[in-house]
Formats: structure tokens, C-alpha cells, sequence
């Protein structure tokens, strides 16, 4: 199965789970980047995807959201000078991230491609950009990535938060792959090779959140 991050053709058959509503979904790992990702057989419609969307009830007006928000944004405006310019990338039908970093005094512009599909907003390039609990969405991440790199300015920032799969954990048991929109799992060792493959430094790697510098 080739592989959706490194293209490599060697990634491998770990696991397989029947989904009441959604049939058989399989999961595929590569040895050289660590990437696991679902079966692109077994992706929802565009359709099916944006209904699943619909469903969150994401807000700036939850603070519970907005303290888990913070876990990549304080560590990220310790990072950034005084009114730099950003995006929050795949910021989702409410968007959250951008009032709280407009509050701090930054500028920064929403794009996603199911609720607002600026696409001129990726002809630009950003001092810092935001992904908060997208990149687990990707269907192709080596092209987001390079999106990615494409972006960002000349020792720009990109603050990244998801749940890193843990190698020694049962893939099986984790619960973050039953979420039928997530369909890439990355590792701490996936995050090193992105940062090796695209020339980046890692400012940050905690649990659930990295920041790379360009």
C-alpha cells in the first residue's frame, strides 16, 4: 500500500475493524515515515464528511475549548512577535482560534475548505500558521505539508495539535481512530521525519502538540 506521507510502497497491513454503520476499514503503517493511515477505500463521501462536521459544537464562547486550545496557543505566542500575521488552517464552522489570537492583538485569517474555501488565502505567505485537530483529517498530508512549507514565511512558525498514536500502545484498543473523519496518525518518530524531510526545526513536542520552525 503506498504510503500518503513519504510515498513510499512498503506500508503494511495492521489492523481491521467492522464499523456498524460503515463496514470493514483497514489501517496500513509505513516503516520509514510511521504514518498510519485508514484504507483510502474506506474514506467517507465528501458529503458523509462535512455531515460529521456539522455535528461539533466548537465555540469561543466554551472556555473548557478554549483551555484546550491554549495548550498550543501559550506555548505559540511565546513564540511569535507583536502583531504578526497567521492562519488558522482547517478552522472548522466555528471558529475559535482566531478570536482568541485576535484578542492577543494578532491578525490572522481563517481558511477550511468545507466552511470557508478562501482559496486566494493560499496564494499568501504567513509568519505563523495554526492546525488544531486537522491534520488527523488529511487524505494526502505530503501535499498539505508542503502546502505547508509554501505558506509560511522565512523562519515562520506552524503550531500543530493532534494525539500522537503512542507505538507502544494497541492500535486496536486507541480510541481516536474510531472517529470515522480521522485518517492519519502520526507518531513522535512521523513528526522527526517530516522536520528532516522538509528542513524544519521542532521548537516544541509535548503530547498532543508540536511546533515547527522553517
Amino acid at each position: 500500500m503506498p504510503c500518503p506521507l513519504c510515498r513510499s510502497d512498503s506500508a503494511e497491513f495492521i489492523y481491521e475493524r467492522k464499523d456498524p454503520h460503515l463496514g470493514f476499514r483497514r489501517y496500513y503503517q509505513c516503516p520509514q515515515c510511521y504514518l498510519t493511515f485508514l484504507d483510502p477505500k474506506n474514506r467517507l463521501t465528501a458529503q458523509a464528511e462535512k455531515t460529521r462536521y456539522d455535528l461539533h459544537q466548537n465555540s469561543p464562547d466554551d472556555p473548557r475549548y478554549c483551555q484546550f486550545l491554549n495548550q498550543l496557543l501559550d506555548p505559540l505566542i511565546l513564540r511569535l512577535k507583536p502583531q504578526t500575521q497567521g492562519l488558522d488552517f482547517g478552522c472548522g464552522p466555528g471558529p475559535t482560534v482566531s478570536k482568541l489570537l485576535e484578542e492577543k492583538g494578532y491578525v490572522i485569517k481563517e481558511y477550511d475548505p468545507f466552511y470557508f474555501p478562501q482559496q486566494e488565502l493560499l496564494n499568501e505567505t504567513y509568519d505563523f500558521i495554526t492546525c488544531t485537530e486537522t491534520v488527523e483529517h488529511f487524505y494526502d498530508p505530503r501535499a498539505e505539508f508542503e502546502r505547508f512549507h509554501r505558506l509560511l514565511k522565512y523562519k515562520g512558525l506552524l503550531g500543530i495539535m493532534t494525539k500522537f498514536r503512542n507505538p507502544q500502545d494497541e492500535f486496536a484498543t486507541w480510541w481516536y481512530h474510531q472517529e470515522p473523519t480521522h485518517v492519519s496518525f502520526y507518531q513522535r518518530e512521523t513528526i522527526r521525519w517530516i522536520a528532516k524531510w522538509l528542513g524544519w526545526r521542532i521548537e516544541l513536542l509535548e503530547e498532543n502538540v508540536v511546533i515547527f520552525g522553517k
